[in-house]
């Protein structure tokens, strides 16, 4: 615990308060990376490939270039060869990245092989449309059962296939989950301006330093300092804006070769090759138990799509390994390689799709021998985390089970399969564990007290959603003593002090605890200043007997005896206080970490029609110290949310012949509307984990998708007696 947790009184973490951008968002008046008025700008269309695979033969730009306001179309034919040093550091796979407009090939279909650069967005769009290019084709390989596989990671303890053949009870099953796009509101964009050999892009990016500004730097070789990365507001991302794809570059280059600013927006189709996604799975499992449910062996063989020139891997495997207790555990993990853009991260990564296989198949085991699913979830619960032998700093999922089960009613349900009508509906319930690691990584803020008594704080994370501008005044306020509204949190500028990326539920941990840190040690500063103070009636006082609240130094058992920070700062002749707060990152090697969750389920599907609709969602979460329940409430719904699509509508359809996606929209791609959406509900246990970092926060974004749609698949199994394997859940599985 660090001394504003102990000392200083708890007023803003912990309460529901209301987004402090909430307003700006609503008005239209928050500026996402489109919306910036740049002097001077010009617009860049991309024109992309209409093979999956092979080379261009030519490039025919006359009939654009002949069009009113056409300034430029740059494609390999013309374009500078551009550095693109080495920099694996910037969430790049292993593997060569993609270089635009070095070469002629071509690797996927949607690849960018030409920009079209206009005074207009209409113009230039129009010309991206004029551009004729020929192909010398190949037959691409888009399917995830054709492709090779690389060499497979693998994970093993005991011997499980000799386990799992000893078996008294055993199961084999394959499941099968297509690929995911993310599908923000807004889309991908970047505009881009040079000012001699310095860059400034505006740019929707979940990495601000490490990321975009690193990665820039590396492609045009020029110091990263050169590179200045703005990016204020993000309108949703999922993942998406965790690496730079090939637009930025472009957008940057055209600026480079025009000498104008030039902004460039990939449309909805083009975010479905210009962008990454969730790749698909086919996952193989084979498990071993004894009569009683006990687990003995879990075997998984997983092929998963990655890009020919990339090698793109998540952290599916880790459910496998440490959610329940086995001795004998084998994974092999092959990436397949196919002619399509490289994969990235999506909401709950790797853990997503590891739970609904390892949850999927629990629910098969439960129901083979006659156990309830949450009693044989019990009966595996592991002491420590068998896959490190480390104790978990914390774990309740069993009282995340009790809880759920009781405010969910689980007890009154039927358990038979198909047992339970309404109408020509049958209802069903289902439940699954969540689990998603705990961790963070190195961060800075930048803290500044003024003489007026109020506060600055500053640092180059990124907001696309989870409250970032909200949630960092909480934790500031309460660590200077200040209210929320003396606060003012500035992000989205690599100028500001670097931090890592924002996903992976780390935000919260690793720039809240550089908050934290600087606040803390802004606030001491004040108090050494004024126990030193012969003029300050907290003069000679024990430090550590002064605490802060509402902007007013004072005895913790007196509290007429004290001052303002306005008066000890006046008197100083002192215009603010300031420093760097830093968290150098969690500590992992003396405890397992991770933030857990029970999901329920109810389902209706209609029996005649196969239709399945989900009326009901309950998650129960073991997250750690919740910063703004009302915050967590938000990132609840829209993970549940998330949850329901992957399990029931999303899934990028390929066209194999050549590789184009069929339903590259948001007409064909099913995402969840307000009909789909029924009653949802989240439960945080109170309570914190002091080990995971100072201010106890396991994080929240990612563990509230995982387990949705393994509860949801259970639950249609318990309403119609039949067992889908395959994500998503259509109709014509259940006729």
């Amino acid at each position: 615990m660090t001394q504003s947790q102990t000392t200083q009184p708890q007023i803003a973490v912990g309460t529901p308060q209301s987004r402090v951008d909430g307003r700006l968002k609503v008005t239209g008046r928050a500026p996402y990376a489109a919306d910036h008025v740049i002097d001077g700008v010009v617009h860049a269309v991309v024109v992309d490939a209409h093979v999956g695979r092979g080379r261009i033969t030519s490039i025919d730009t006359s009939a654009a270039l002949a069009e009113p306001g056409v300034l430029r179309v740059i494609s390999h034919l013309d374009a500078p060869r551009l550095p693109y040093a080495d920099n694996q550091g910037s969430n790049n796979p292993p593997g060569a990245r993609l270089r635009v407009f070095q070469d002629d090939r071509v690797l996927f279909f949607g690849q960018p092989v030409a920009v079209a650069v206009a005074t207009t967005p209409e113009a230039a769009q129009h010309a991206a449309r004029l551009v004729e290019v020929s192909y010398t084709a190949e037959q691409p390989t888009t399917d995830l059962a054709a492709g090779q596989a690389g060499e497979p990671t693998a994970y093993a303890r005991g011997d499980a296939d000799a386990a799992v053949d000893g078996a008294e009870v055993r199961m084999e099953m394959t499941y099968r989950l297509g690929r995911n796009h993310h599908n923000p509101m807004e889309p991908h964009a970047t505009t881009a301006r040079w000012d001699g050999d310095r860059l400034t892009v505006w740019d929707k990016t979940q990495w601000v330093v490490g990321g975009t500004q690193q990665e820039l730097a590396a492609v045009f070789g020029i110091p990263q300092e050169s590179v200045r990365v703005i990016s204020p507001f993000i309108g949703g991302a999922f993942g998406s804006g965790l690496r730079v794809w090939p637009h930025t570059t472009i957008a940057a280059l055209a600026a480079r070769e025009l000498g104008h600013p030039v902004k460039l927006v990939l449309s909805r189709r083009q975010l479905y090759f210009g962008t990454g996604f969730r790749p698909a799975y086919d996952y193989r499992v084979r498990l071993g138990s004894d009569r009683g449910g006990r687990l003995s062996a879990m075997v998984h063989d997983i092929r998963a799509e990655t890009s020919s020139y990339e090698t793109f891997t998540e952290a599916v495997t880790a459910p496998g390994q440490m959610l329940y207790s086995m001795p004998n555990v084998r994974q092999a993990y092959s990436a397949v390689a196919l002619d399509v853009n490289t994969p990235i991260w999506m909401r709950g990564p790797g853990y997503a799709t590891g739970a609904f296989v390892v949850e999927s198949a629990m629910d098969e085991l439960a129901y083979e021998l006659g156990v309830d699913p949450i009693e044989l979830r019990l009966r595996n619960e592991p002491g420590s985390d068998e896959s490190t032998g480390l104790p978990f700093s914390t774990r309740r999922l069993r009282e995340c089970y009790e809880v759920g089960a009781r405010e969910f009613g689980w007890q009154q349900r039927n358990p038979a399969p198909r047992s339970t009508t309404d109408g020509d509906w049958l209802i069903g319930t289902g439940m699954a564990a969540a689990v998603y690691d705990t961790t963070g990584f190195p961060a800075q803020a930048h803290v500044r007290l003024n003489a007026d008594g109020t506060a600055l704080v500053q640092s180059a994370t990124s907001d696309m959603g989870p409250g970032t501008y909200t949630s960092m005044p909480q934790v500031a306020a309460d660590a200077l003593g200040l209210t929320m509204s003396t606060v003012e949190f500035r992000l989205g500028d690599s100028v500001m002090p670097p931090t890592g990326p924002h996903g992976g539920s780390t935000t919260m941990a690793s720039v809240g605890t550089a908050i934290q840190a600087g606040c803390d040690d802004v606030r001491r500063q004040a108090i050494t200043l004024a126990v030193n103070d012969p003029a300050s009636p907290l003069t000679g006082v024990n430090p550590d007997d002064i605490i802060v609240r509402d902007g007013r130094l004072q005895l913790r058992n007196d509290f007429l005896r004290g001052e303002t920070y306005q008066e000890l700062l006046a008197r100083n002749n002192r215009t603010h206080l300031e420093i760097i707060g830093t968290f150098t990152g969690p500590e992992q090697e003396r405890f397992s970490m991770y933030a857990y969750g029970a999901m329920f389920a109810e389902v209706a599907v209609d029996a005649r029609l196969g239709m399945v609709r989900v009326r009901r969602v309950l998650g129960v979460y073991d997250a750690g110290r919740i910063i703004n329940p009302k915050l967590a409430d938000s990132q609840a719904i829209g993970g549940m949310v998330g949850g329901i699509g992957a399990a029931l509508l999303e899934h990028t359809v390929t066209d194999p012949r050549d590789g184009r996606i069929a339903n590259a929209n948001l007409a064909d791609y099913l995402v969840p509307v307000n009909a789909d959406v029924p009653d949802l509900r989240a439960i945080y246990l109170d309570g914190n984990d002091p080990e995971a970092n100072p201010i106890g926060v396991k994080g929240l974004g990612e563990i509230v998708l995982v387990g949705v749609a393994p509860a949801i698949a259970n639950a249609v199994f318990h309403a119609t007696g039949r067992r889908v394997r395959e994500l998503p859940i259509t109709a014509d599985a259940l006729l």
